[in-house]
């Protein structure tokens, strides 16, 4: 069977009915440098803590990068990086949610069929999530939260390499801490009060962006499943990113 197809199969399929060594997608970005993702099932959860909590659907399953993207797959396709913290397998840092843009236009000659872009809000609380309902991916504990993330203090003020920490359920690493990363919707704080339950995208229109995740200087707060913060689109602070891909239509 030819890649793409079998590709197509698996994005049509749950997560349980795969074989494991199909549950991951390693994508080549050159010289030896390669992202993985990981593909998440379709399903639903409780979304937010508030303004409402409320049921969302997502209909299909999508691959997500296991790992923030890093400094060296930056570097392998935009060719140079302005990461405050130098470290290649740290996460990139200091890109704009447009920069984000450009990466994503340069990796879809490598993604064989499927469709890279950033995370929509619900994509991403509901990898983070991984079947979970509490505070964090793990559960409700301020004091475990170090176990999964660099954040607060612990970090002596800088990012650290990618999968240093334990990973949430779905095998993936530093959705708490490290680099708050961009999603793909346009931020409205009451966004959630008339929002769909079925693959919600965001509001149509807006002046920024949201990001999720919180980052190596933020407290526990900030790190939680459901926080939510937002960033002028233009704004390349110490903020980074993960990827979806999903199957082109």
């Amino acid at each position: 069977m030819k890649r793409p197809l079998l590709l197509a199969l698996m994005l049509t399929c749950s997560l349980a009915a795969l074989p494991a060594q199909e549950q991951n997608l390693v994508i080549e970005l050159g010289d030896g440098v390669e992202m993985e993702f990981v593909l998440i099932p379709a399903g639903f959860f409780m979304m937010g803590e508030g303004k409402p909590i409320h049921k969302v659907t997502i209909t299909k399953p999508f691959y997500i990068s296991k790992y923030e993207v890093t400094q060296e797959q930056w570097k392998a396709l935009m060719g140079n990086s302005q990461s405050r913290f130098f470290g290649l397998k740290n996460p990139v840092e200091r890109v704009s949610w447009y920069d984000c843009q450009d990466f994503i236009s340069k990796l879809k000659s490598k993604t064989r069929g499927l469709l890279p872009r950033l995370p929509t809000e619900a994509e991403w609380e509901y990898a983070c999530r991984a079947g979970s309902q509490s505070a964090y991916c793990f559960g409700d504990s301020e004091a475990d939260l170090d176990q999964y993330a660099w954040y607060g203090e612990g970090t002596a003020g800088a990012t650290h390499p990618v999968g240093a920490k334990r990973p949430n359920a779905w095998g993936l690493y530093d959705m708490h801490g490290n680099v708050s990363e961009w999603c793909f919707d346009f931020y409205d704080e009451s966004y959630y009060e008339r929002s769909p339950e079925t693959d919600p995208r965001g509001p149509d229109s807006g002046e920024k962006r949201v990001r999720r995740g919180g980052d190596y200087l933020n407290e526990s707060y900030w790190c939680r499943s459901a926080s939510r913060i937002y960033g002028e689109p233009e704004n390349n602070w110490v903020w980074g990113f993960r990827l979806v891909l999903e199957l082109e239509q």
